[in-house]
């Protein structure tokens, strides 16, 4: 659709990343000729470049000359003129790699999550003045850090020191036990800890504990002006994940899509995972039987989504009983996030 919410004959717009400079995007139906225009921002005024779609494109044309500092979206207009704005969900950082955007997913009734209004990430300790320039591109404002007192001084975010972005931390710990805890006892040779319902456990008491956390976070971004929101925790898959499931139930986008956004970590965090693998077996524990911690299981997304539809009924009434969402807001953020 496009900001009016004119429908588009286009079903479906995908960005797939071919290297630092180059995109392919394709559409469907394949026999749609639209007009697609690269821009630097979500306003079609922010246009770079036109890119040509001949006769034989087959329902994709290559995009190259990208910036590779700079967030693209691209705006793809149908015969008909109704046009879809998309952009790729992953946003190639030089210091994070599960950093994404978690727009362009549709709802039930057939709108869709705006694109770079809500980023979710990993840790950001190592992010460089070159990420700091995209995060500004993006227009970020605000960045919710679930990570521990330990997590943070152990590995402090990492923002652009004039202070235009925000930094606000909500820790989510169970008990004394967290990142920095766990790694220390992996250096001792302890897994002991991470016993089979560990993980699902721990996404529950996410739930049940952390409440008043999501709630927050939820509502700031119901409070603020449309600029762009972020929130992360070590591995952006977890505590994290919980968050970004909450917001996309919350906006009525369906539990599989919900769940293929959990599952997405493991695509981006597969290359540091098996360096990480390799320091745990430098300690003398059995890296398979870190696996479930260092990856999101799908277990545990299936296990959050029977909790809240068992106990709360639906992820709206979870937030409005239990974080202190009003029903009100949540329409608000509908009005917001989606069109």
């Amino acid at each position: 659709m496009d900001h009016k919410g004119k429908p588009s004959a286009l079903q479906d717009v995908q960005v797939h990343r071919i290297d630092s400079s180059t995109v392919e995007l394709c559409w469907a139906p394949k026999e749609r000729k639209p007009t697609v225009a690269v821009c630097a921002g979500l306003r079609s005024k922010d246009a770079l470049q036109e890119v040509p779609v001949g006769e034989s494109s087959n329902g994709c044309v290559t995009i190259t000359g990208l910036d590779p500092a700079t967030r693209h979206y691209y705006h793809v207009v149908d015969e008909e003129g109704g046009r879809m704005v998309t952009a790729e969900r992953r946003v190639p950082l030089e210091g994070a790699v599960n950093f994404r955007d978690i727009g362009g997913y549709k709802t039930r009734d057939g709108r869709e999550v705006k694109w770079g209004k809500v980023f979710r990430a990993d840790g950001l300790v190592r992010l460089t003045e070159k990420d700091h320039l995209m995060m500004k591109q993006i227009g970020i404002e605000r960045v919710f850090d679930f990570r521990t007192p330990a997590e943070v001084s152990e590995a402090p975010d990492k923002l652009p020191e004039d202070g235009s972005i925000t930094h606000v931390n909500l820790p989510v710990t169970h008990g004394k036990f967290d990142f920095v805890d766990a790694m220390a006892r992996l250096k001792q040779g302890d897994a002991s800890w991470l016993t089979p319902d560990f993980m699902v456990n721990g996404y529950i008491r996410n739930i049940e504990e952390f409440a008043s956390v999501w709630g927050e976070v939820i509502n700031c971004v119901a409070d603020s002006e449309g600029q762009a929101q972020l929130f992360h925790c070590t591995g952006g898959k977890d505590r994290t994940g919980t968050c970004a499931a909450l917001i996309l139930l919350m906006l009525d986008v369906d539990e599989e899509t919900v769940v293929q956004d959990h599952q997405l970590s493991n695509i981006y965090i597969a290359g540091m995972l098996t360096k990480i693998l390799k320091l745990i077996e430098s300690y003398g524990v059995d890296p398979d039987k870190l696996v479930p911690y260092l990856t999101a299981p799908l277990e545990c997304i299936h296990a959050v989504l029977d909790h809240i539809r068992n106990k709360y009924g639906s992820a709206s009434d979870y937030l409005e009983k239990k974080a202190g969402v009003k029903k009100e807001t949540q329409e608000l953020l509908k009005e917001k996030l989606l069109r």
